[in-house]
C-alpha cells in the first residue's frame, strides 16, 4: 500500500518519466488556438470473482494503464492516448492533440506547480483491495450462497460475485496544476431464483462503494445483502399483475432516487443545455418541480460510489444545488462546457478511463428530506403504487420521456400498502414530474452502492438518494386496468 500512497512519485518513478517530461509535453498539446491542454495518467487493478451454483465460475484479475493527453480549442477537443507510458509516447500524443484541436501551432513549455492536492480526503484506505487474498473473497461468497438458500424452500439458485477496482491516476494541466488520488472501489451482488409451479423470480441486492473489504463484514452486512435478494424472489412468487393507468405513485426511499438520476439529472448536465438539447435548456431561474423538492449532486459524501477528491480534470468536487424549492439553480460544469457557457465549474467532469474524453457526469445526485413520516404519505394514498426498488429504464433527453420498470412494488389500498404486483413500469416526463410531487418524507436515503451510469458509451459510478415521496397522477404501465 505504501508505494501507491504518492500517486506523482509512483507514475514517474514506474514509468521512468521526468517532470520536465510532463511540462514539454502540455506545452506540445498548446497552440496559438488552443486554451486548455491536460494529461491524465491512470493505473488500474481490477478483479472480479463470482460465484453460481456454489461454485466458483470465474475468478480474474488484471491491469490497464495508460495516458490520455487533451487540447482543446473552443468547443473543437482533440484527444490521444496510450497505454505505452513514455516520454516519446507523451509528445507524439500531445502532437496528435493539438493536431486535431487546431491543425497548427508550436507549442512550448508550460511549468508546473508541485504538492497540489485534491481538496478532500473522501475515502481514506488502510488496506487496498489488492492487498485481501482470493480465497478471503470466495469464502464470503460462499457463505452468502448458504445463508441465501437457508431462507426458502423455493430459494433454486443463487449468484454472488465480488468486484473491485485500485485505481491511482494523475493529472497535470496547462494552468500549472497537478494532482494525484488513490480511487478505491467495491462492489458485493447476490441474485436469487425462485421457483414455483415451474415459473420462476428473481431477486438482487448488493452494495458498496470507496471502502475496504472489511465493510461487508461490519454487522454481517454480507448477510443482509443475501437475506434481501431472497426476500425480492419470494416476494415475487405471489405478486399480481400491476394495473394501468394514471394514479397516485409512492417512491421509497434510496435505490428509487434511480429515477431522480435518469429523469432529472442528465437533463441537467452542461453539454445538453450549451447545446440546447436538454428539456431544462434557458430554464435556470424557472419553476421546475414542486417547492417541496430541492436537489442536489454531492461528490463529496465520504466513502460513496459517486464520490471523488477531485473530478478526473483536477477540479475538487461540489455539493452542487440544482434545484432549490422547485427552482432551477444551475447545471453540472466540466471545464470546456463551463468555460463556454461562462457559468462556474462543480466538479463533474467525469471519463471512464485514460482512453476517454471527460464530459459532465454526475456524482451522487439526491432529493433533500422533507416534513412528512413514510406513514403519512402511505395513508394520503386511496389507491395507488408504492414502488420500492427498479430495475432498468430509460429517457430522452430532448423530450424528457422517460420509461421505468420496477423490480419491486405493491398496491396502497385505503391507505395501507397491501399486495405485491409485478410488470409494472413507470411513464412520464421528466421536467414535469417534479412538479406533481405533492409531500416529500423526512426520510432520506442513500442506495446502497451499486449505481453504474451510461453515457456516449461511457460508464461510470454514481449514487443515488431519496426520501419518500407522493407523485400525483403519473401512468403506471400494466396488464390491469386501473380502479380509480
Amino acid at each position: 500500500m505504501e508505494e501507491f500512497k504518492k500517486p506523482e512519485r509512483f507514475f514517474l518513478e514506474r514509468y521512468g518519466l521526468e517532470n520536465r517530461e510532463l511540462e514539454a509535453a502540455i506545452g506540445r498539446a498548446l497552440g496559438k488556438k488552443v486554451d486548455y491542454a491536460d494529461l491524465y495518467f491512470e493505473y488500474q487493478v481490477h478483479e472480479a470473482i463470482s460465484l453460481e451454483e456454489s461454485l466458483v465460475k470465474k475468478v480474474s484479475k488484471g491491469i490497464s494503464q495508460g495516458v490520455g493527453v487533451r487540447a482543446v480549442a473552443q468547443e473543437r477537443t482533440g484527444y490521444a492516448y496510450s497505454n505505452d507510458i513514455t516520454g516519446e509516447n507523451l509528445l507524439s500524443a500531445a502532437k496528435t492533440a493539438r493536431y486535431i484541436a487546431e491543425e497548427s501551432g508550436k507549442g512550448g513549455i508550460v511549468p508546473l506547480k508541485r504538492g497540489g492536492g485534491p481538496g478532500h480526503d473522501l475515502y481514506p484506505l488502510k488496506t487496498a483491495p489488492i492487498d485481501v487474498p482470493v480465497q478471503e473473497k470466495i469464502d464470503l461468497l460462499q457463505k452468502i450462497d448458504a445463508i441465501a438458500r437457508r431462507q426458502d424452500r423455493r430459494i433454486k439458485s443463487v449468484m454472488a460475485s465480488f468486484s473491485s477496482e485500485f485505481k491511482l491516476v494523475l493529472i497535470a494541466t496547462s494552468e500549472g496544476i497537478v494532482v494525484g488520488d488513490v480511487q478505491p472501489l467495491m462492489r458485493l451482488n447476490v441474485t436469487c431464483i425462485a421457483e414455483e409451479n415451474g415459473k420462476r423470480f428473481s431477486g438482487t441486492f448488493g452494495g458498496g462503494g470507496r471502502r475496504e473489504f472489511t465493510y461487508f463484514l461490519e454487522g454481517d452486512r454480507f448477510e443482509q445483502y443475501a437475506k434481501e435478494a431472497a426476500r425480492q424472489a419470494v416476494v415475487n412468487i405471489s405478486a399480481l399483475e400491476a394495473p394501468a393507468g394514471p394514479m397516485e405513485v409512492v417512491l421509497g426511499p434510496g435505490w428509487p432516487g434511480i429515477l431522480l438520476h435518469e429523469a432529472i439529472g442528465h437533463g441537467l448536465e452542461a453539454d445538453f443545455n450549451r447545446r440546447k438539447t436538454s428539456a431544462f435548456t434557458d430554464r435556470i431561474g424557472q419553476r421546475v418541480a414542486s417547492e417541496l423538492c430541492t436537489v442536489i449532486d454531492d461528490g463529496t459524501l465520504p466513502f460513496r460510489r459517486g464520490s471523488l477528491n477531485f473530478d478526473d480534470e483536477g477540479t475538487p468536487t461540489h455539493k452542487t444545488v440544482l434545484i432549490e424549492k422547485g427552482i432551477l439553480k444551475g447545471y453540472l460544469q466540466d471545464k470546456l462546457n463551463a468555460r463556454l457557457m461562462n457559468m462556474p465549474l462543480t466538479g463533474n467532469g467525469r471519463r471512464e478511463s485514460y482512453a476517454h474524453i471527460p464530459m459532465p457526469r454526475m456524482t451522487n445526485t439526491t432529493m433533500l428530506a422533507g416534513e412528512s413520516t413514510p406513514e403519512e404519505i402511505i395513508r394520503s394514498v386511496r389507491r395507488g403504487l408504492y414502488a420500492v426498488s427498479f430495475g432498468g429504464g430509460q429517457v430522452d433527453i430532448t423530450s424528457g420521456k422517460f420509461v421505468f420498470s420496477a423490480s419491486e412494488a405493491y398496491l396502497i389500498e385505503e391507505g395501507r400498502v397491501t399486495r405485491p404486483v409485478k410488470g409494472a413500469t413507470l411513464v412520464g416526463n421528466g421536467p414535469d414530474v417534479l412538479t406533481r410531487v405533492t409531500m416529500v418524507g423526512n426520510d432520506m436515503a442513500l442506495d446502497a452502492g451499486i449505481g453504474t451510469c451510461g453515457k456516449d458509451g461511457q460508464s461510470v459510478p454514481v449514487g443515488v438518494g431519496l426520501p419518500t415521496i407522493k407523485i400525483m397522477d403519473l401512468t403506471v404501465g400494466g396488464t390491469a386496468a386501473a380502479n380509480r
